[in-house]
């Protein structure tokens, strides 16, 4: 017999004082509820009751035990209580984890979530590095890149890479046309791009092109690679995200207009799991919604 049932009929039993009463208030015949209570004994080796005819009473064993088991009883049903509330009401710690580039536009969102939910302490880790989000103990990942076979992924907005430079860069290179053309160009490399050296290009028509670059720099951090490409350093394969603003007041300049990078996203990452708590379903709701916004530009 299930051992914690067994538990709450001994209860019963002692606090209505024999087995009858105890059937009637549990809705349970006075058969099954003696079985119950046989199985403890059973179980422990003891007799917990002393039987007559008309009442029942605790042994000096039985007394201990039932004053063990009420307590376990109680933490149990608060524990319970507990985990309801979760499900309703978030609380505890959301551990996130995002890409330099992606943060900007997490703040406001983080803003409203705590505003929203101030039972929920954020803890946001910003950086570049390849995490293990399982291992590292992260609730959630939002990123451009992360494949793991472990994860679930949802995607919050597509999004395309852009050939920039400075316009004092074009002063002395010719502006390219086409993705052969920047073999022979200074290309400042992202560490993590998916394809390495190869950046890879789709063409109005729709067919892929790619082309391996070579330059005299590669770096881990975007923001890093953003900044030579305004100081006229070289050719940027940048994230739309990244340098809309600085396109938008040409500091940088778009090249290639007939290509386009291929297709990306972001993401929010989260284990497998089949209850997600409610902290993260709530945040990667948010996160979905306010994405949305956003993708009319990051596209």
């Amino acid at each position: 017999m299930d051992r914690l049932t067994s538990l709450a009929v001994f209860g019963q039993v002692v606090e209505c004082g024999g087995f009858s009463a105890a059937g009637r208030r549990l809705n349970m015949s006075t058969t099954m509820v003696a079985n119950h209570v046989q199985s403890l004994e059973d179980r422990l080796g003891v007799r917990l009751l002393n039987r007559t005819t008309r009442k029942v009473s605790l042994t000096e064993t039985g007394k201990f035990y039932f004053e063990r088991s009420s307590q376990i009883l109680a933490d149990l049903e608060e524990a319970d209580q507990f985990a309801s509330a979760l499900v309703s009401t978030p609380r505890g710690t959301l551990k996130l984890y995002t890409n330099t580039a992606i943060a900007p536009f997490l703040v406001p969102l983080i803003s409203e979530y705590m505003r929203e939910y101030p039972s929920v302490m954020i803890e946001l880790d910003i950086g570049e590095r390849m995490i293990d989000m399982i291992e590292e103990g992260y609730d959630l990942v939002i990123r451009t890149t992360l494949k793991d076979s472990r994860l679930i992924a949802r995607k919050l907005t597509p999004w395309r890479h852009f050939v920039v430079c400075s316009p004092d860069y074009l002063k002395s290179h010719p502006a390219p046309e086409r993705p052969s053309d920047l073999a022979n160009h200074n290309c400042l490399q992202y560490s993590y791009y998916a394809f390495g050296p190869s950046w890879h290009f789709e063409s109005l028509a729709g067919v892929e092109e790619s082309v391996k670059v070579q330059g005299n720099l590669v770096s881990n951090s975007p923001q890093t690679l953003r900044e030579m490409a305004l100081a006229g350093h070289g050719m940027f394969l940048a994230p739309s995200f990244l340098v809309f603003d600085d396109l938008k007041a040409g500091r940088l300049v778009s090249n290639m207009p007939d290509y386009r990078g291929v297709e990306f996203s972001i993401d929010a990452l989260f284990p497998e799991r089949s209850q997600l708590p409610t902290k993260v379903r709530l945040f990667i709701d948010l996160l979905a919604e306010r994405f949305v916004e956003h993708r009319k530009w990051m596209a």
